[in-house]
């Protein structure tokens, strides 16, 4: 197997390790800006877009800094090679890109054995309520680094809370589509003192419940949980845990870390681009993304 990294960053090796998890024997190379970008051992560099198709690489992973993502895909379109996307799609809502061929973009929340839970089991369960928290600590993301150089802490490279953590929004739609309305809340005023966003407050409203969802990067104890009131019952489900409780009852739970989901997906997206069953497209995830952006622009 054949495959092309754009972007060298932390998610990018995540999304590799998983590949040769799966596949050892993967030829993996990496499209870089110029020829002055660092060797990795493993990874060949190519240097422009047309190197590709002497290669003729299986799929190409997009992980660059979100900024750069419309202009990479419009550039990687005409090789109409199927496309890994790493998450959000776009920092600004972009007419879509008409690529040709198979698209996925990432959302690893998806293949967390707790949400699979929920998601098997909310059918037919009146719903009233939906919370949902994810408070961390950006500092503590890239240990031995200049975290405010990083474009989660930038707003101009794409970075925010809103767009780090769209996965909360991701599985939301994803557990029970879109919403009617949105309302948000986006500020920057913490102690951070970046000009990114670091703490969002979204409320969705469907027809029979209203989600509430709240941001935040500078939470030193981390905590990321769902919680879903229904007529006659409460779950809250501890993402960090991959727990399901029911009151003082856990009603579900797993071994699998939040890092083991990184393997699963890509085992996933490997399946479904050689079935061409598609899952998370672009155009789907525009969706997420126009819920993320609601009346930013």
């Amino acid at each position: 197997m054949k495959v092309v990294v754009v972007g060298l960053g932390s998610i990018a090796q995540k999304h590799i390790s998983a590949i040769r998890e799966l596949h050892p024997k993967s030829e993996i190379y990496a499209l870089r800006s110029g020829v002055q970008a660092n060797q990795t051992e493993g990874i060949t560099n190519l240097y422009r877009v047309e190197q590709l198709r002497e290669i003729h690489p299986d799929f190409i992973i997009v992980s660059n800094p979100t900024s750069k993502h419309y202009q990479t895909l419009l550039e990687l379109a005409p090789l109409n090679t199927p496309l890994f996307i790493e998450k959000p799609l776009f920092e600004n809502l972009y007419p879509v890109p008409q690529t040709g061929n198979y698209t996925y973009v990432a959302c690893n929340l998806r293949f967390l054995d707790a949400l699979q839970f929920v998601k098997k089991n909310i059918q037919n369960r009146r719903l009233n309520e939906v919370n949902v928290y994810c408070g961390s600590y950006l500092p503590a993301w890239r240990p031995n680094t200049d975290w405010r150089k990083a474009y989660s802490a930038n707003k101009d490279l794409g970075g925010g809370v809103h767009l780090d953590l769209i996965h909360e929004i991701d599985y939301v739609f994803w557990l029970f589509g879109a919403p009617q309305q949105v309302h948000k809340v986006l500020r920057n005023q913490s102690s951070l003192a970046i000009d990114a966003f670091d703490y969002a407050h979204y409320c969705l409203e469907y027809p029979d419940f209203v989600a509430s969802l709240v941001l935040n990067y500078y939470r030193r104890d981390y905590k990321r949980t769902l919680e879903l009131v229904f007529d006659t019952e409460t779950w809250e489900v501890d993402l960090a845990k991959n727990q399901v409780r029911n009151g003082d009852k856990i009603i579900f739970e797993s071994e699998q870390t939040i890092a083991g989901t990184y393997r699963e997906q890509m085992e996933f997206f490997i399946q479904s681009m050689r079935s061409g069953e598609q899952f998370n497209s672009i155009e789907e995830a525009y969706e997420v993304l126009k819920i993320c952006l609601a009346d930013e622009n």
